[in-house]
């Protein structure tokens, strides 16, 4: 670490009894900082292997590899007298969803505060150094967090994730209240309550997604798409993520090429000898299968939008890009892209038809409703 003090070591919590007891202390706090740490680079499916929890005193790390029952943390999460203080808050959360279930309420978003504030930079790094003047040891981001015993600094790099968030907290909220935008980054903070958890199922069309832009032909779309499920085969037999067996531009090269032997697998970049010698005979005989199977066609999607509400979602894309350039903040800062849409197709017309469109609470409709019903009814 730079330019900071060394820190006490967290208070490792291992145990249902240790965590029972910490959730009665968390029990009484107004607020705690929370973060998580998950092996999405080391296992075929992630899941959450830390949380990093602090309060004004003291720095948590809880260990739910360790503990059976996580609902006591659960609770607290769901309590909405204790304010949880996040730092992009999104992945969090969705992954705390997949894996728990859990509720979780009254949060304080400092990634959103300073979006909302108009900063630019907005990493936890950034702020903590632009604020306090502290720099983060990133080289611990890839660490993998499904190994035990975690090393020290790999602990020590996780406690400084929440150490500092509850001042970053303060100084933001000031700071929100300086530029009157409490009650909008209220609100945002709010909406993150309903994000949905992390969808970790595996779709046998992604292929698709995969090949879809590279110009590839119906019968590379086959080849490609026995490569995408041999792949994905075995990165679950293997317990690591798909790209560690072979990323996403071999297997598209591999498609395009269509080797017929050793030797010219060789020739496809990105395949190297240990992939050969591991993988050549299957990779071979997915290529075959892929020539002599049927052509996948294409997924069907959803109607195109029409004319009409392309029109009027181009409007509001323009008046929201104006409106955000007046404020010094990002568009989506404004209001998001599947608010746009939402009015785009639904066209209201009047600020009582706007009532309940996810994204557009009480503030946003207070302080945009008016512009945006004049943009639509110019449409």
């Amino acid at each position: 670490m730079k330019n900071q003090p060394s820190l006490p070591p967290a208070v490792y919590i291992q145990t249902n009894d240790a965590l029972r007891q910490v959730a009665r202390e968390f029990a009484q706090e107004p607020a705690i900082a929370v973060d998580t740490e998950s092996n999405s680079l080391y296992a075929y499916r992630e899941q959450v292997c830390l949380f990093q929890l602090s309060t004004r005193t003291a720095d948590y790390i809880v260990d739910p590899l360790k503990i059976s029952d996580m609902s006591p943390l659960g609770e607290i999460l769901a309590d909405p007298t204790i304010e949880k203080i996040f730092h992009a808050a999104e992945y969090d959360i969705m992954c705390i969803k997949r894996d728990y279930q859990f509720e979780i309420n009254h949060i304080f978003d400092t990634m959103t505060a300073a979006r909302t504030c108009g900063h630019t930079f907005i990493g936890l790094g950034n702020l903590l150094e632009e604020f306090f003047g502290v720099q983060l040891d990133k080289s611990h981001q890839r660490d993998n967090w499904g190994k035990r015993p975690l090393p020290s600094d790999s602990l020590t790099y996780a406690q400084m994730d929440t150490h500092y968030l509850l001042d970053l907290r303060d100084y933001l909220y000031e700071k929100l209240v300086e530029a009157d935008r409490l009650p909008e980054a209220l609100e945002s903070f709010d909406e993150l309550r309903y994000i949905q958890p992390a969808d970790s199922s595996f779709d046998p069309d992604g292929f698709w997604r995969v090949g879809r832009s590279r110009d590839m032909t119906r019968r590379q779309m086959a080849i490609l798409r026995e490569l995408y499920l041999w792949r994905e085969h075995v990165a679950q037999q293997r317990n690591c993520p798909p790209f560690k067996i072979l990323g996403n531009a071999v297997l598209i090269d591999l498609a395009k090429a269509a080797p017929a032997d050793k030797n010219d697998l060789a020739k496809v970049k990105g395949v190297s000898r240990l992939v050969i010698r591991r993988y050549g005979g299957v990779l071979l005989d997915m290529i075959q299968k892929g020539l002599k199977g049927r052509v996948p066609q294409p997924p069907v999607h959803k109607q195109a939008a029409t004319p009409d509400v392309m029109e009027r979602y181009s409007a509001l894309r323009e008046w929201r890009k104006e409106r955000a350039m007046k404020r010094g903040v990002e568009s989506d800062v404004i209001v998001s892209k599947n608010v746009l849409w939402t009015l785009a197709e639904q066209a209201p017309r009047s600020l009582d038809d706007m009532q309940g469109i996810p994204g557009l609470g009480p503030w946003r409709l207070s302080h945009y409703g008016d512009e945006l019903l004049a943009v639509l009814q110019t449409r």
